[in-house]
């Protein structure tokens, strides 16, 4: 009896030092917090800058001032008026009494002139008649901070330029096709290749990659050797540089698979794309370079279904695939939607796979369909980008606007999709 308040003081005793350590230790533990949150802020805050830049240089480079000259006055063929004021018939005679009959005839084969719009009118005035070339172009920031610097520019450099703001994003832009002309150039052409692209690539790699991540979860749960290399080797593709799919899909698609690939088996082929270079090869080689993605995103979507859902369906006597059917993909469709479209993202801003494949560079021509040569909006920005030409740049950074907010169209499909299909357990 008389031990048992010396073991209550001793415990008391232990229980206060182990309450002062523990306070001792708080200081201590709230700097290291405090140094963590820190380091987390500042990472945010650089990413945030290191975007705010990037966006700042595209913006910028995508509009203002520019110096152009022409090889006729336009005053002296519209009378002072500035050639988007004319009507449709004023800019027609202007085109007649100004090209000679073999150019008219050719510009009238290839889309009668009479049919062409206004706007498509404006441009052949400007490129066929006035020539219009740019001499010099200034970003924004000059544009807006530097007007009299830019105009004593001019006057000194190019005393017989005009000078006239420019914003590169205009409607001109996503309805014209790729010219010689910056003025005149547009991505109709590039956007609708990467819309074919991303067509084929979703049409191959979705419901394979879903087939493939439903086996891999559902059932090959055993741990054989197969099941495990097939499994390493979907990680390890998913790794894979974007570029050795490019050749993959030159060896496979473009040489190997040419009879299909240009169309030639199904006799619907020209001498144009005898050569496999087709929107079919990229699409392919495209749903290649994303279907380890798919496959994975698919398994993480199957793999977060909770088990307690399979195990009542097999309660209920349902046999494994109307298991999968029912309860497996109907909750784990957001997961997956939101997983394939993020991966086709990434598909449709490639570039190196598609021009060892053989994008076209230069094309004017729409594509028809899935035999047809091609370029996509990635490979026209480089095609851009290359031309030592300053106007190109601007025309660069614009098409890359309008490349930023199809990508961030993509993924708002996804968030919806994510947020629109989402089943809450409780």
């Amino acid at each position: 009896m008389n031990g048992l308040p010396r073991i209550s003081q001793s415990r008391t005793d232990i229980s206060s030092d182990s309450d002062g350590l523990f306070k001792a230790n708080i200081p201590r533990r709230q700097r290291i917090g405090r140094f963590w949150l820190l380091i987390f802020q500042l990472s945010t805050v650089v990413g945030i800058l290191a975007l705010s830049a990037l966006l700042f240089n595209i913006i910028n480079d995508s509009m203002g001032y520019m110096a152009f000259e022409t090889k006729i006055d336009p005053n002296s063929l519209t009378g002072g008026r500035p050639i988007t004021e004319l009507t449709d018939e004023e800019l027609i005679k202007v085109l007649q009494e100004n090209l000679t009959p073999n150019r008219y005839r050719t510009l009238d084969n290839d889309e009668p002139i009479a049919t062409r719009t206004t706007e498509e009118l404006v441009s052949l005035v400007s490129t066929e008649v006035l020539k219009i070339k740019v001499v010099d172009t200034w970003t924004l920031t000059q544009s807006l901070f530097d007007r009299k610097g830019i105009e004593q520019e001019i006057a000194e450099k190019y005393p017989s330029a005009y000078m006239q703001f420019r914003v590169w994003v205009n409607l001109n832009l996503l309805t014209s096709p790729q010219s010689s002309d910056p003025l005149a150039s547009g991505v109709r052409t590039a956007i609708l290749g990467s819309l074919w692209i991303i067509f084929i690539t979703i049409i191959i790699a979705f419901p394979i990659g879903i087939m493939a991540a439903i086996y891999l979860e559902e059932y090959a749960t055993s741990d054989r050797w197969i099941n495990r290399v097939i499994r390493i080797n979907i990680n390890n593709l998913a790794a894979v540089p974007s570029i050795i799919y490019g050749i993959i899909g030159l060896t496979i698609f473009v040489r190997l698979l040419e009879p299909i690939t240009s169309g030639g088996i199904f006799a619907i082929s020209d001498a144009v794309t005898q050569n496999g270079r087709t929107i079919l090869s990229g699409g392919l080689t495209l749903a290649l370079l994303v279907l380890p993605l798919v496959i994975i995103n698919a398994q993480e979507a199957i793999r977060a279904v909770p088990s307690s859902l399979r195990q009542a369906s097999y309660g209920v006597g349902a046999t494994k695939w109307q298991t999968i059917w029912s309860h497996v993909l109907p909750n784990s469709i957001p997961g997956i939607l939101t997983g394939t479209i993020l991966a086709m993202s990434r598909a449709f801003g490639e570039t190196a796979p598609l021009l060892v494949v053989g994008v076209s560079t230069y094309i004017t021509v729409d594509p028809a369909g899935v035999f047809s040569k091609f370029t996509t909006l990635p490979a026209q920005i480089y095609q851009w980008t290359a031309r030592p030409q300053v106007e190109w740049r601007n025309l660069a950074a614009a098409a890359i606007i309008v490349l930023v907010v199809l990508l961030l169209a993509l993924n708002a499909t996804a968030i919806y999709f994510r947020n629109r299909f989402t089943r809450k357990y409780s």
